[in-house]
């Protein structure tokens, strides 16, 4: 019931997730990224404490392979129903499909970036994620994994109408560069754009308003000066 991508940008040192699904709400389950450690998104018969646990695992500086072993034993009888995708600080990733995830199923994993999906509607899609990813090294990251999503959801998507979507960026503070979610629509990927079309211009304000007040740029609102 779900399309994701994981991936890090090797210029900036972001990190973040990209997702749409058939469910309500797929990015506040299944979307986790943490500034200086990686991310981590779980997914299918969704188990949200493992993004957590695996950010966890990261920030203590285990590699992707190991905190997803880590995971995979956390995660018992129940490992089988799992989709997991982990991205650890350099950029090494690691990927699980377990033999229930539902549908066509597939994950693909490349240098700074993982994908994975099921009830596809073709097993290619991961993979045409993946180089979507990889096709525009210059752009913002969120501008990449955004792209991948729209890739995914033009080569087909999920095997039926996908109704939510998250975009989950993380740069250098503790809270996120962007959280943008759509939790239920008819066409959730391109209201998500149309959101990271609005928010991107303006996002980097909202740091420096944060960490230096004095040096913020103009608010925009009626009775700012």
């Amino acid at each position: 019931m779900t399309f994701s991508i994981i991936g890090r940008c090797n210029r900036t040192g972001m990190f973040g997730v990209a997702i749409s699904s058939s469910s309500p709400a797929v990015a506040a389950r299944c979307a986790y990224a943490r500034a200086g450690a990686g991310a981590v998104a779980t997914q299918n018969i969704t188990d949200p404490r493992l993004g957590p646990a695996g950010l966890e695992l990261l920030r203590e500086g285990e590699r992707a392979n190991e905190a997803l072993r880590r995971l995979m034993t956390a995660a018992g009888d129940a490992l089988e129903y799992r989709q997991l995708l982990v991205l650890d600080a350099a950029g090494g990733a690691a990927a699980h499909s377990g033999s229930h995830s539902l549908g066509t199923h597939a994950h693909h994993v490349g240098q700074d970036v993982a994908a994975a999906g099921n009830m596809l509607a073709t097993a290619d899609l991961p993979r045409l994620m993946v180089e979507e990813f990889y096709s525009s090294p210059a752009a913002h990251l969120g501008e990449r994994l955004m792209g991948a999503l729209e890739a995914a959801l033009a080569a087909g998507g999920e095997a039926g109408p996908v109704h939510s979507a998250g975009l989950l960026v993380v740069d250098r503070e503790e809270w996120p560069l962007t959280d943008l979610r759509v939790d239920w629509d008819d066409a959730p990927v391109a209201k998500l754009r149309e959101l990271w079309t609005l928010w991107e211009p303006q996002m980097a304000d909202y740091v420096i308003r944060a960490l230096d007040p004095t040096a913020a740029p103009s608010y925009g609102v009626p009775g700012d000066p």
